[in-house]
């Protein structure tokens, strides 16, 4: 009796200290920071030099095309984003609020960014926030000088932040990013997944009400968490029987599909881009997701969906394998696919556990080999919670079980039907063509009735810390890697283990009651957090418009952090040079051009300008001491790979022996510090089909935080027997940075090749 009433005591006591905490408010204190202005020493001084180097460069690669490479950031978030308000808890041990004005003077000073993009969370941007971020923008944007040749061009945008718990209903992330700032130039309301509601009226009470007596020095930042948390739930939701244009501003606007985020989009008429991301991220992606049903009926819109994020902070979501994370039948049955040299199925590793512990109970084989599939079973059902139905697991037992063993720096939980040589290597014949076609088509082929992605390739941080373009140095891995808001003994003061008693049965389990914030999935996620990527854009100039203009006809790249020049051309297109990006019709074999030229090696600390401008303190709280600082030597190109995809000419047809990667490669010289190759494809004219062509540059190698993943130790037959994990507790140096040596790698746009003859 008494140790109820003291629980409820504690209970009581607890609810007080929270309530009265979150009635001081939040809203006062999340953005009281002003933006940095260096017109003089950044846009002058700065920019003229970087554009007489990169000029340089082209020119000595013959690729005088007018136009100079800008280097952004099309993917940050802020403490405006609920969990990246999470992330900046004392007790897990983040650095604190980083509104968008944060973002707008790391991208100036720190990485200096020619653009960036802010994209916070559309399910937690309340119309107040909406309303603060439109600000900020727009007064970043203002102290940038000449609108006609600006330090930094800002772009504002939202993440529609959809996930399904089955295949069938996900269709994942997308960034939408508006071409203009101007306020009768933006939606009154981002469009919000309907998940919203349920999420954040579900996130647990400890999360809002238990920090604040376990750290009551920092209790007010709890408090303000709890009321972000409780200011989402309280939006009204919109009225969907009314046109968004028609709607109040002080509602939330929901999208179940992406068919109605277009739709939404259309309604507005304004200039936007769609970009999907993370798309074989398997966090929040279901075992056996697919991007085929995104190009069914009208969930593809290609006017504004046209490029796609290979590259992140989050992982690379750029190659397909011909393995399966989960195998349904043709009745509609799960199976669990054996392990092959290349992949573990989580489900079966699911059933290897169970086996070992019935085994060490001392059941028979017969019996521990039905107990096993019975595990298997029991995971695929419950798909993205499966791991929850072995009991008592640690990090270690899962060994790598779903995750890439030959992929570059690999999405977690990698779903290769969501990657992006998988999107563009599928068609679908359902009905009419989704897009234009290549001028006026001659004969009958495939691409004429196909829908297809045409997806340009970009890449960006995705960063939750209000730092865009964090790929430029591999240094201070909290919090420069979004891995610093699950750091082991902290998190475990927050989030549940869930682990239960190791048994050597499975269960069933209530998905309802799962913790969204279970940490054994947390710190295996931790080892596959990178610093992020940038896109690059040959823009004719520094303004708003000729970047945007760059974005939308594709004439962009990725990278994976460094900024590495990259050119790739069609040579002998009937209307002339087709750059990377572009579309033609040939019934010639293909030509092309590929040029590149490594990054900069880059200096320690932050040039004068940038400490004038910003100051010790602030270079030390935003930068962490260290800013993009180019030499004058530049890194060594190793190769360039050329990727061949010849999409599907009928339903059904096979789709890995339809991807050639590498189709080519070229070794550069050893003494050379650029690249520069012609090639031909033979086949095309034979072969008589369309084909997709796009260069993957490897420059030298670089130490690069959590290049080893889970760091896996492989026996003689290349399984892995063990894992080490860096946590950042007690079990690993909370300083290691977990960095091993890793080429960087730079993605060009596709370029576009329909079989047939332009009238």
């Amino acid at each position: 009796m008494k140790k109820t009433l003291s629980a409820a005591l504690v209970v009581l006591l607890a609810a007080a200290v929270y309530v009265t905490g979150i009635l001081q408010g939040w809203y006062g204190k999340l953005e009281e920071a002003g933006t940095i202005s260096v017109s003089e020493p950044r846009a002058a001084a700065v920019t003229q030099l970087d554009d007489e180097r990169q000029r340089q460069g082209a020119s000595g690669l013959g690729a005088d095309t007018g136009k100079q490479i800008l280097f952004g950031d099309l993917h940050v978030h802020t403490t405006f984003s609920s969990d990246a308000f999470r992330m900046s808890l004392p007790m897990v041990q983040g650095d604190g609020s980083h509104p968008p004005a944060d973002a707008c003077d790391f991208a100036r000073i720190c990485s200096r960014l020619d653009f960036w993009a802010l994209t916070d969370h559309a399910e937690s941007l309340t119309p107040e926030l909406w309303r603060r971020s439109v600000a900020s923008v727009q007064q970043c944007d203002a102290i940038a000088g000449d609108p006609s040749n600006p330090d930094m061009v800002t772009f504002l945008g939202y993440e529609w932040t959809q996930s399904g718990a089955t295949p069938d209903t996900h269709y994942g992330h997308k960034n939408v990013i508006f071409r203009d700032v101007a306020t009768e130039r933006l939606p009154a309301r981002p469009v919000s997944s309907p998940v919203r509601g349920g999420t954040f009226a579900s996130i647990p009470a400890r999360l809002r009400v238990l920090p604040p007596l376990r750290d009551l020095a920092n209790r007010q930042r709890y408090y303000d968490f709890g009321r972000l948390i409780s200011a989402i739930a309280e939006v009204p939701a919109c009225d969907g029987r009314l046109a968004s244009p028609d709607l109040p501003a002080d509602c939330y606007e929901t999208a179940a599909t992406p068919a109605d985020l277009f739709r939404i989009l259309r309604e507005w008429q304004l200039p936007a881009l769609v970009i999907p991301h993370g798309t074989a991220w398997g966090v929040y992606s279901p075992p056996g997701t697919s991007l085929d049903k995104q190009l069914a009926g009208n969930m593809h819109d290609p006017t504004r969906q046209t490029l796609i994020e290979v590259y992140s902070g989050h992982g690379a979501s750029e190659v397909y394998r011909d393995w399966e994370d989960v195998r349904r039948g043709e009745d509609g049955s799960l199976e669990c696919p054996e392990p092959t040299e290349a992949y573990l199925p989580s489900c079966w590793r699911a059933g290897e556990i169970i086996y070992e512990r019935c085994i060490e109970s001392g059941l028979s084989s017969a019996e521990c080999e039905s107990r096993a599939a019975d595990a298997r079973q029991r995971y695929m059902a419950f798909g993205l919670s499966g791991w929850h139905t072995v009991p008592g697991t640690r990090l270690e037992d899962w060994l790598d079980a779903g995750q890439c063993r030959d992929c570059y720096l690999p999405a977690f939980n990698y779903r290769p039907r969501g990657s992006a040589q998988y999107g563009l290597a599928i068609s679908n014949f359902d009905g009419d063509t989704v897009g234009h076609t290549v001028g006026d088509t001659v004969g009958d082929t495939a691409g004429d009735t196909a829908r297809r992605f045409r997806f340009g390739f970009i890449a960006s941080s995705d960063n939750h810390s209000a730092r865009p373009g964090t790929g430029y140095k591999e240094y201070a891995r909290n919090p420069m890697v979004d891995w610093w808001g699950y750091r082991g003994v902290a998190s475990r003061a927050l989030y549940s283990t869930d682990r239960g008693a190791p048994a050597a049965e499975s269960r069933d389990i209530d998905v309802s009651k799962i913790d969204l914030f279970n940490i054994l999935e947390l710190e295996r996620q931790a080892s596959y957090f990178s610093t992020g990527g940038l896109v690059a854009a040959h823009a004719a100039g520094r303004d708003r418009a000729s970047v945007w203009d760059a974005l939308e006809r594709k004439e962009v790249y990725g990278t994976s952090g460094e900024r590495m020049l990259l050119w790739f051309d069609l040579t002998n297109a009937p209307e002339g040079r087709v750059p990377m990006g572009g579309e033609t019709r040939l019934v010639e074999n293909p030509r092309f051009v590929v040029r590149a030229l490594g990054s900069f090696v880059q200096k320690p600390g932050c040039p004068d300008w940038a400490l004038r401008a910003a100051g010790p303190e602030q270079i030390e709280r935003l930068c962490r001491g260290e800013c993009y600082h180019p030499g004058d030597e530049r890194k060594r190109i190793e190769r360039i790979e050329i990727v061949r995809i010849r999409p599907q000419q009928h339903a059904g047809e096979p789709v890995a022996r339809l991807i050639e990667d590498p189709w080519k490669t070229l070794v550069c010289t050893d003494s050379a510090e650029a690249c520069r190759f012609e090639f031909e494809d033979g086949d095309f004219r034979d072969a008589g089909r369309d084909a997709v062509y796009y260069a993957r540059v490897i420059q030298e190698a670089r130490p690069t935080i959590n290049a080893g993943g889970l760091r896996c130790e492989y026996d003689d037959a290349g399984r892995c027997v063990s894992v080490r994990a860096c946590f950042g507790d007690d079990r690993t140096d909370a300083d290691d940075d977990c960095v091993e040596p890793l080429p960087s790698v730079a993605w060009s746009s596709p370029i576009f090749v329909d079989f047939g003859e332009i009238e």
